[in-house]
C-alpha cells in the first residue's frame, strides 16, 4: 500500500472545515487526549459520547515509524511503476471490471470517471480490497494529531471520525485501516467519508471496507469534488521529436493539443484528444525516457496524492487497465540516488529555489527548480537531474 496521500487529502479537507481551535501538540499523551475531549465538547459533541469515543485511545509508535519511512517514493518512475504494476494486478483488474461492470457503469454515468481510473486506485491502495491495513484508525489519527509535524491536518480527521461514530459508522476499538488514517478499499479519510461517502448498494450504510459499490461510488464522488472533468482523458503516452524545446515540457507548461501536434508530438497509438484541450508534455525521466501528454484531469490526481511518481504510476496504470500498451522506456540517463537528490535539493535551496525541503524525493517543486537551472546553465531543460547537473551546481 502507498500511504503518502493522507497529507494531501487532509489538507484539502481543511478547506471546508468549520473553524476550530488547534489543540496543542506534543507533551504528555493523556493530557493531549483530555484537550482533544474538551475541544470535541466545544464543537458541540455530547460529553458522554466524547468519553466513550476516546476511552481506549493510545499512541501507536508504529504509525510514527511508518510516517518516517517512505523511501519507495525515491525510486524513479520506471522502477516505481514496474514494482507496482504487475501482470497479476492487471489480470485482477480486468476480472474486477467484468465482475462489477454495472457499478463501474454507474460511476461513469454519475461522475464521469472512467473505470480504469478507479481500478488503478483500488489496485495500488489495497490490492482490490485484499490489504486494507490493520492499524487502529483512531489510534493512528490521534498519534499523528499529537505529533507536531502536521497536527493541523490530522486533528480535523479525529473529529470527523467522532461524527461517524455518532451515526454508527465508526467503531473506535475495531475500525482499522492504513497508518495515516484512511479506511476502506480505496482508502478514504474520515472527513472524506463523512462528506463524500455514497451508499452504493442501497443498504442504508456507507461501508467502504466491505461493499464494492459503496467504495467505488464514494471514490467517484471524491474525484468529482476534487475537480474531475467528466468523461475527459487524463494521460496518454506520446512520441516527442528530438528537437522539441525541452524547457516547454513539464506540468508548469501547457499548450493546446493542436499546438503540441504542430510541434511534432504524436500519440504512440491511437489519436490525441480534441485539439483545443490543454495539455502538458511530461518526461518523468527526461527526454530519453518515457513521454506522456497530461490532460487537465491528471492534475486532480495530486489532490489524492502529492507524490509525482505515485500520481504518474496511478494515471498510467489506469490507461493500461483500459488497453494501453506498455510504455516505451527508452534509455534515460541514470537516476541520482536519494542521497544525491538530497544534496541537489540543498544546492537548489542555496540558489533560492523552493523545493519543499531536502527529502531525497524528486517531486514537482524539485523538478521545476532542476529545469530552471538546466535552462540557466545551457543544458537540455527536461527537468531530469543528472550527475552533470549536480556537478555543475
Amino acid at each position: 500500500m502507498i500511504r503518502r496521500h493522507a497529507i494531501a487529502a487532509a489538507a484539502l479537507a481543511l478547506l471546508s472545515a468549520p473553524a476550530q481551535a488547534l489543540v496543542p501538540c506534543g507533551g504528555d499523551f493523556p493530557t493531549f487526549v483530555q484537550a482533544m475531549k474538551a475541544e470535541a465538547v466545544t464543537l458541540g459533541h455530547e460529553p458522554d459520547t466524547v468519553e466513550s469515543f476516546f476511552r481506549a485511545t493510545q499512541p501507536d509508535p508504529k504509525v510514527i515509524r511508518a510516517d518516517r519511512a517512505q523511501g519507495i517514493f525515491q525510486l524513479p518512475f520506471i522502477d516505481f511503476s514496474r514494482r507496482l504494476i504487475s501482470q497479476s494486478r492487471i489480470q485482477n483488474g480486468i476480472a474486477n471490471l467484468e465482475r462489477h461492470a454495472s457499478t463501474f457503469e454507474t460511476v461513469q454515468q454519475t461522475y464521469g470517471v472512467s473505470p480504469g481510473v478507479l481500478l488503478a486506485f483500488w489496485a495500488l491502495e489495497t490490492d482490490y480490497g485484499a490489504v486494507q491495513g490493520d492499524f487502529n484508525t483512531l489510534n493512528a489519527l490521534m498519534t499523528l494529531s499529537h505529533d507536531c509535524r502536521r497536527p493541523e491536518l490530522f486533528q480535523p480527521q479525529v473529529f470527523a471520525a467522532l461524527s461517524l461514530f455518532e451515526r454508527g459508522d465508526f467503531d473506535p476499538a475495531n475500525t482499522t485501516g492504513a497508518w495515516a488514517g484512511e479506511i476502506g478499499m480505496v482508502q478514504m479519510l474520515p472527513k472524506d467519508i463523512l462528506e463524500r461517502g455514497v451508499d452504493g448498494d442501497g443498504d442504508g450504510k456507507v461501508r467502504l471496507k466491505t461493499s464494492v459499490p459503496d467504495a467505488l461510488l464514494s471514490g467517484g464522488a471524491m474525484l468529482r469534488d476534487l475537480g474531475w472533468r467528466a468523461n475527459e482523458p487524463w494521460l496518454q503516452e506520446v512520441v516527442v521529436p528530438q528537437d522539441l524545446d525541452w524547457s516547454q515540457t513539464g506540468l508548469a507548461h501547457e499548450k493546446s493539443v493542436a499546438e503540441w501536434e504542430a510541434l511534432g508530438v504524436r500519440a504512440r497509438s491511437g489519436q490525441l484528444a480534441g485539439g483545443e484541450l490543454p495539455a502538458s508534455v511530461v518526461l518523468p525521466q527526461g527526454r530519453n525516457g518515457p513521454a506522456f501528454l497530461a490532460y487537465p484531469n491528471f492534475h486532480v490526481y495530486f489532490e489524492w496524492n502529492k507524490s509525482f511518481v505515485y500520481v504518474l504510476t496511478a494515471a498510467y496504470f489506469g490507461t493500461r487497465l483500459e488497453g494501453a500498451e506498455i510504455y516505451a522506456a527508452g534509455n534515460p540517463s541514470p537516476a541520482l540516488s536519494g542521497e544525491q537528490i538530497q544534496l541537489l535539493q540543498q544546492r537548489l535551496e542555496a540558489l533560492g529555489h523552493d523545493v519543499g525541503g531536502a527529502d531525497g524525493i524528486l517531486g514537482a517543486k524539485t523538478r521545476a527548480a532542476v529545469q530552471a537551472e538546466q535552462r540557466r546553465l545551457g543544458q537540455p531543460a527536461d527537468a531530469w537531474p543528472t550527475a552533470d547537473l549536480l556537478n555543475a551546481l
